[in-house]
């Protein structure tokens, strides 16, 4: 059977393409959260979400949370952003708003709590402008796109015994056939990968990537040193190890799976977007939000997601596509779990079969298909933080 290679999606002026035509209101400080939320409470088309951060950030915390907010609004999926600030805040939401407009040209309009009187002259205020926005949005059509001009982010998060057999070795398969398709995968998760970088770093493109991928596994474990404790203290997990994982090792080395086969091009920051097509590796934490958030601000319209223990993690500008490595789960977390790739461990289907089914899941959620998450409103952000916060 001939592979498709369309689907569609929205062009933007800057040449990218969004499989989703959000309007974002993106709160730059914990304290404009819930008037954002009232904003999309009043506004069709709208989305945003809850956090934590945004003021008393130094230093590269303080930089890494800036890429973030700006990369969530450069995403594709986004048509236009109300950057909704306090007005006082380290964050402040004119720079987000200048940058975001800077790197796309889409339209972005600051909010600020403080130059409008307050919350409620400004939940009134942003109502206006998402209101103006989420209109015009809703005259733009999709055009066909190719595979090649999508970036798909891979992550596995409560995994189980069956995840290194079924479910990410299908990643994989999809992450191939993305990268031969002339498109962009990202795995995640550095401190799921210790015990197994040696399979990444002999598949690197050159010397220099390959001692990349070193340098990120020795600063995970750093990290944990510098904490005082084992990093295998919290890896696997309690629902690992109960759902059959016995080490860090093995859970590394089903969480590699994803990666499929093709050469690694590089190897890049938290949030950062990547320079190259290809398998990318984004040096995030294990952290399920926190890694998901880091992909979506480094361009990813679509999220696999595969789990054994079950979850109902989503994002709010990235379709997340869920897929059970088990088909006892997927029966009882069927309000959330997409697909099942429970059937390999059965002897059903094959990884290669499985793979190809959500490969054309990917196309269908690209053209428009509603994932469970999306359906359900799960709309999660988490930043991973650096520093101290003064």
């Amino acid at each position: 059977m001939e592979l498709n290679t369309k689907f569609w999606g929205y062009r933007r002026s800057n040449g990218t393409v969004g499989v989703r035509n959000h309007v974002l209101i993106l709160p730059t400080i914990v304290c404009a959260t819930q008037s954002a939320m009232r904003i999309t409470e009043l506004v069709q088309g709208t989305v945003s979400f809850v956090h934590q951060h945004g003021c008393a950030q130094v230093g590269v915390d303080y930089e890494q949370t800036f890429r973030t907010y700006v990369g969530i609004g450069c995403n594709p999926n986004v048509y236009g952003v109300v950057v909704l600030g306090l007005g006082c805040e380290t964050h402040q939401g004119r720079s987000v708003a200048d940058e975001i407009a800077k790197r796309t040209g889409k339209p972005v309009e600051l909010v600020s709590i403080q130059d409008n009187s307050g919350t409620l002259m400004t939940i009134a205020k942003g109502a206006q402008v998402a209101a103006r926005m989420v209109q015009d949005a809703s005259m733009q059509r999709r055009e066909e796109c190719d595979i090649s001009e999508l970036i798909v982010a891979t992550e596995c998060g409560g995994s189980d015994a069956c995840s290194g057999l079924s479910a990410n070795p299908a990643v994989g398969v999809v992450s191939d056939m993305v990268v031969d398709g002339g498109g962009t995968a990202i795995l995640a998760e550095t401190s799921e990968i210790i015990g197994a970088e040696h399979l990444l770093a002999g598949r690197a493109v050159d010397d220099k990537v390959a001692k990349r991928v070193y340098e990120v596994i020795a600063a995970m474990e750093q990290k944990a040193i510098f904490m005082g404790v084992d990093i295998r203290t919290g890896n696997p997990t309690p629902g690992n190890i109960k759902g059959g994982l016995s080490s860090l090792e093995e859970k590394s080395l089903g969480a590699a799976a994803k990666a499929g086969s093709r050469p690694l091009q590089e190897l890049i920051e938290y949030a950062e977007h990547p320079t190259k097509k290809g398998l990318v590796w984004m040096d995030t934490p294990g952290q399920d939000i926190e890694q998901l958030t880091g992909m979506v601000a480094g361009g990813a319209q679509v999220v696999l997601f595969t789990s054994g223990r079950g979850t109902p993690t989503g994002s709010p500008i990235a379709p997340v596509i869920k897929i059970a490595t088990n088909t006892r789960m997927f029966e009882n977390m069927a309000d959330n779990m997409d697909m099942n790739a429970g059937t390999i461990i059965e002897g059903m289907e094959s990884v290669q079969a499985v793979g190809r089914r959500i490969y054309d899941e990917v196309l269908h959620v690209a053209t428009g298909k509603w994932t469970k998450a999306e359906i359900l409103k799960q709309y999660d952000f988490g930043i991973n933080r650096i520093g101290p916060t003064f």
